[in-house]
Order: C-alpha cells, then sequence, then structure tokens
C-alpha cells in the first residue's frame, strides 16, 4: 500500500548528528561505511512500508548520495523527491565538528547545487530555498528568482521554499505573494508545524490553493513532544500524549504525527526517522484519527512563537 500523507526526511540519515534531544547517545565509534549502509536501508525499508515521498538537501551531508544511489535500483514513478539549495554541510561526518553547516543564498550556490541536484530527475518533485529568511534578502534577489523560475519551467518541477525561525509566517506572507514573469513563482512550502508551534494555521486556507505540496518539517518539535525529564512545564501535555498513545495503543510519536495529518490533510508529514523500527512506530499513525475534541485539546498547548523558536535554539547536535 502506498502513503500518500506520511514521507521521509533524509537529514537523519545523511549526517551523523542533528538538532534534536536525544535521550541515548550512542557511544560507539562513527563508521562512515556502516552510516551509509544504514541510510540505504532505511530508505529500502520506508519504501517497502509505503513511501513514495523523500525529502532530501545537499545540507544534510550524504543524503542526496544515498537517494540517488537506491533511486538507480528503482523504476517507479510514484516517488517523489524534494530537495533544496542553500545549506552546504561541512562537518566531514565529525560528530563532534563544531559547524556542521553553512547558509549562502546565492545565484552562484544555487547553480552549484543544482548540478548534483539535477541528477534526481525525473524524480524530483519540489526544489526549495533551504530555510528562506528575511535577513538573507533570497525573496528580494531578482536573479536567484529568475533562475528558480527557468528551472521550473525547463523541467517541470514546482519551486518551493522551506521556512524556519519565530518569523516563518513573515517568510510565508512574502513568498506566496512573490510573481516572476507575472507568475507566482512558489507553490510548495514546507514549514514547521507541530502542537507546540501553530503559527502557519493561518496561512491554511492559501497554502491549500497552491499546485504543489504543503509539507510540515519538525512534527516531533525536534523531540520535545517525546516525554523528557527536562521539560516538566510540558508534563501535562506528556500525560496527556500518553494517554491518547494507550487508548490508540500507539506510541506518542504516532499521536504527534497524527495531529499534523488531521490538522492539515493535504500535507504530507515528514518523518525523521533513522532506522526502521522508529518509522514502523511513526506509520502508526495511519491507524488511527484523532477527534475534534482531542485535536482542540492538543492545541491548547501550543506555545507563543518567541518562545517556540527560543527554547529550540537552545537544543544541541547530536
Amino acid at each position: 500500500m502506498k502513503i500518500r500523507n506520511i514521507g521521509l526526511g533524509t537529514a537523519a540519515i545523511g549526517r551523523p548528528v542533528y538538532i534534536n534531544i536525544k535521550q541515548q547517545i550512542d557511544r560507539s565509534p562513527f563508521s562512515l561505511s556502516k552510516f551509509k549502509e544504514k541510510g540505504i536501508q532505511v530508505l529500502e525499508d520506508a519504501y517497502k512500508k509505503g513511501i513514495r515521498y523523500f525529502d532530501t538537501s545537499p545540507g544534510y551531508g550524504m543524503a542526496e548520495e544515498l537517494l540517488l544511489q537506491w533511486l538507480s535500483t528503482k523504476n517507479d514513478q510514484s516517488i517523489k523527491v524534494s530537495s533544496k539549495w542553500g545549506y552546504t554541510y561541512v562537518a566531514d561526518f565529525n560528530p563532534k565538528a563544531k559547524q556542521h553547516e553553512v547558509k549562502e543564498h546565492s545565484l552562484k550556490k544555487l547553480n552549484e547545487q543544482w548540478e548534483t541536484t539535477k541528477k534526481l530527475l525525473p524524480y524530483l518533485d519540489v526544489y526549495q530555498i533551504h530555510s528562506a529568511t528575511l535577513d538573507t534578502g533570497v525573496l528580494e534577489n531578482t536573479e536567484v528568482l529568475k533562475r528558480l523560475h527557468e528551472l521550473k519551467k525547463e523541467h517541470n518541477i514546482t519551486i518551493g521554499l522551506t521556512t524556519t525561525g519565530a518569523n516563518q509566517t513573515e517568510v510565508l506572507e512574502k513568498a506566496l505573494s512573490t510573481q516572476v514573469d507575472n507568475e507566482l513563482l512558489f507553490q510548495s512550502f514546507q514549514c514547521t508545524f507541530n502542537v507546540l508551534d501553530q503559527s502557519i494555521l493561518k496561512f491554511s486556507e492559501a497554502l491549500t490553493k497552491c499546485s504543489g505540496p504543503i509539507i510540515i518539517k519538525e512534527a516531533l518539535a525536534n523531540g520535545r513532544l517525546l516525554t523528557n525529564n527536562k521539560y516538566q512545564k510540558y508534563q501535562p501535555l506528556y500525560n496527556y500524549c500518553n494517554q491518547l498513545a494507550d487508548s490508540y495503543n500507539v506510541g506518542t510519536d504516532a499521536i504527534a504525527l497524527r495531529y499534523c495529518i488531521d490538522v492539515f490533510p493535504d500535507a504530507i508529514v515528514l518523518s525523521g526517522a533513522n532506522n526502521s523500527e522508529h518509522l514502523e512506530a511513526n506509520l502508526k499513525a495511519n491507524q488511527f484519527n484523532l477527534s475534534k475534541s482531542e485535536i482542540e485539546h492538543l492545541s491548547s498547548f501550543g506555545l507563543s512563537v518567541d518562545d517556540y523558536w527560543q527554547e529550540r535554539k537552545e537544543l544541541k547536535w547530536h
């Protein structure tokens, strides 16, 4: 069975550490060859379980490389891929590196990264600006916007962007009206949305009208929605999520994912699983539906935008 509403985000299989809350730290020596082998296996397991949407980026270490290698073994036009440009991975697969990525929203970087990303064609469905923000000026860079429009026309792909940070709604507002040659350029948006950050809800109607997919990232709030003693203030939320999990016979991860699916039923919600066990647990989100009252109760735990993103800034790379 093909799964329509859950995709696989490849950040966790493309680089050894990422921003999250990891309650169990792996102390074993890092092996690049084993890491690569595991990543290919996760892609194959996701496919066998019905996932057909894969989200990647050159900023995710070897993620694009793994996806290209894996896709070479497939001939299935139902597979779709979204990728991005704007971040360069610089940690060289050293889990202890002090810097992991560099952001650059220049025309030069766009053209440079496109040379690799275009190899994902014909599976490439959406090409995104990675973490578009107002401060980089990328949404006002006419050279970049025109180049993206050219790629859209030449390769019949959807142009999109991903949002992050406390001003993601401001970026959405600007991007939704950005035009090139009297056409709206951006028709797909990948945004942070979860129980704690519900800020994009104000644009739900506009997002639904876009021709490309709505993609939800960070559905688990980088792990903060999973019971953690570090966040005692979330204990009432944890208690309620555990109650729902027991009721539906799933994990709390599935509750968090189902919340996003039920609020944005037309969206693709990304699982960030880096192993088959976690992926299988995530996919249990498709075994049930939350009731209206359960959705409303979960929504009541939402944070202010500033509080959410300030707390996220304090998370470490694991």
